[in-house]
């Protein structure tokens, strides 16, 4: 899971400020909000209450009040403020603050006279914590629409890091489940392998099982089977892409992919690939390298082609008259003609095969 810093919880803010998220049952689940924990403290008071949804701007409530809320907020000019709790992972217990705001409207909630939604405005920034949970659940929604087509190929190192439990998996067609092997990841779609034939799947609605840890989640993906691809070598075998139906897919998904995206950015600005931009100065070092390599190299003693010259004048017979070599070419002239004894040794080989002819 990625690390929030304090820069990034100051792009959340700016970002999403004016968005509201409405607490859906899914929405308190990925957030690990504990509705039990959640208050409203008037005065010195406390009324339990229920979160409809919140921005950093502020939040509504459903209340009964009924129980002397309403006259309360009258004795404290509406100023209010509002208990959060919420479970964390990472810090192995529950996360508890409060925020100060202001009531600013009331309405019926449901047609009911007892109960009201109450509309509050914060009277300053939300802690942090409230900006870094909400902020991830607003980030992943945008980035699973901006890079929905970026796919993560599952390796050792990216299973690792996503907290996936197991490359091998199961999907399920018609309700029956069907094991195979993940080959990529994104929030738009999955590719994997299992045996089958082509024309029997393509088209056909599907749920891939995807299991994780950290904490320990199973998601049921809906989608179809779009394409199919016979895997090289093994003809029984498929390489089978999967569409999601977009509009029901788990936001949980979605921030576990967008937290190792955001993970691998970081890790890229600390070890650029060979491809990614350097700074500048680096870049001009670089430009200045063959420059002065080009400087400290000696002169060449001498051109192959100039070395070979005087063999060449000897073989035409003198025809050509050879300019006197210089001493690198004269050595690597000598060096040449070392190949004379070996004729010799032929000679005196013929002249052994003859001698018992004599």
């Amino acid at each position: 899971m990625s690390v929030i810093t304090g820069q990034k919880i100051s792009v959340f803010y700016e970002r999403f400020k004016d968005i509201e998220v409405t607490f859906t049952k899914e929405i308190i689940q990925v957030t690990g909000l504990l509705t039990q924990q959640v208050h409203l403290k008037c005065g010195n008071d406390f009324w339990p209450c229920v979160i409809y949804s919140v921005s950093f701007q502020g939040a509504k409530i459903v209340a009964n009040v009924n129980t002397g809320l309403t006259g309360k907020l009258q004795q404290v000019n509406n100023y209010v403020s509002l208990r959060f709790c919420f479970r964390s992972v990472e810090k192995g217990n529950a996360v508890t603050f409060f925020v100060a705001g202001r009531v600013t409207g009331s309405t019926p909630y449901g047609g009911s006279k007892d109960v009201s939604l109450l509309t509050i405005q914060f009277s300053n920034r939300p802690p942090d914590d409230l900006i870094e949970i909400m902020g991830r659940v607003l980030d992943a929604n945008v980035n699973s629409a901006k890079r929905k087509d970026e796919r993560i190929l599952i390796s050792v190192d990216t299973q690792r890091k996503l907290n996936l439990l197991s490359k091998e998996s199961a999907v399920f067609i018609q309700g029956v489940p069907r094991r195979c092997i993940l080959r990529d990841l994104s929030f738009s779609g999955s590719k994997l392998i299992m045996l089958g034939v082509a024309k029997f799947l393509v088209d056909k609605e599907v749920a891939l099982r995807l299991d994780f840890d950290d904490p320990r989640e199973s998601f049921l993906i809906k989608g179809k089977f779009i394409r199919a691809e016979i895997v090289e070598g093994k003809k029984e075998m498929l390489a089978l892409a999967i569409q999601f139906d977009e509009a029901i897919v788990p936001m949980g998904y979605k921030i576990r992919l967008n937290d190792f995206l955001a993970t691998v950015r970081a890790d890229n600005r600390f070890q650029p690939d060979a491809g990614a931009a350097r700074p500048e100065a680096a870049a001009k070092a670089d430009a200045a390298k063959p420059a002065v390599a080009a400087a400290a190299r000696p002169a060449p003693a001498a051109k192959p082609a100039d070395a070979a010259k005087p063999a060449e004048n000897a073989q035409a017979g003198g025809t050509a008259k050879a300019e006197t070599p210089k001493p690198a070419a004269a050595a690597a002239a000598k060096t040449e003609v070392k190949p004379a004894p070996a004729a010799k040794s032929a000679d005196a080989a013929q002249a052994a095969k003859a001698a018992p002819a004599k």
